[in-house]
């Protein structure tokens, strides 16, 4: 694994957090709340955001509005039994998500599990690195690099594994301050 394509999967590690991260609701209406509600649409499960136009109107509601009319109801479901935690409301032409406020008690909890989501990336991250060092220290083993570029490739890469994960901390810090203002 070169240094370049470890900085990639390492930048795409960053990215996927950052999705996770989007994925916790912090009591603002937000469209990516919805991003992994699958619809069971016609026997195949398909995400929702291809069925639907998801808007925020306001700071406090999610609608809903599925581009074939017919398949209000599945889309009422799929999100009932989804992990959003939120009650669907439906008028016959739209569904409406109301955000309500988080108690304290419900901010630590997404706090904890905001900081799991980071942890994951920082363990991918290591991962990334323990896999190039490998790599790399088999190329010194066949004699293709020295043992001094092995030792240079080894330091880059670790300052790339630091980079990358001061960046997941500073999303975490963004997000912890999201969830404990709103």
């Amino acid at each position: 694994m070169k240094l370049a394509e470890a900085e990639s999967t390492m930048q795409k590690t960053v990215e996927a957090t950052q999705r996770a991260f989007n994925t916790i609701r912090t009591g603002r209406a937000n469209a990516s709340l919805l991003d992994k509600v699958q619809v069971d649409y016609y026997g195949s499960p398909t995400p929702l955001k291809s069925l639907a136009n998801i808007s925020t109107p306001d700071a406090t509601t999610i609608l809903i509005q599925p581009y074939d009319k017919s398949s209000l109801n599945i889309v009422e479901k799929a999100i009932s039994l989804s992990d959003v935690g939120l009650t669907p409301n439906n008028d016959g032409s739209v569904i409406r998500l109301n955000i309500p406020p988080l108690t304290s008690d419900r901010r630590k909890e997404l706090v904890k599990l905001a900081a799991k989501y980071a942890e994951e990336g920082r363990v991918a991250i290591r991962n990334i690195r323990r896999d190039a060092i490998d790599s790399i220290r088999k190329q010194e083993k066949a004699s293709e690099i020295s043992e001094d570029e092995s030792k240079d490739q080894q330091d880059d890469l670790q300052k790339l594994t630091n980079k990358y994960t001061a960046k997941i901390d500073e999303l975490l810090v963004e997000k912890e301050k999201d969830i404990s203002t709103v």
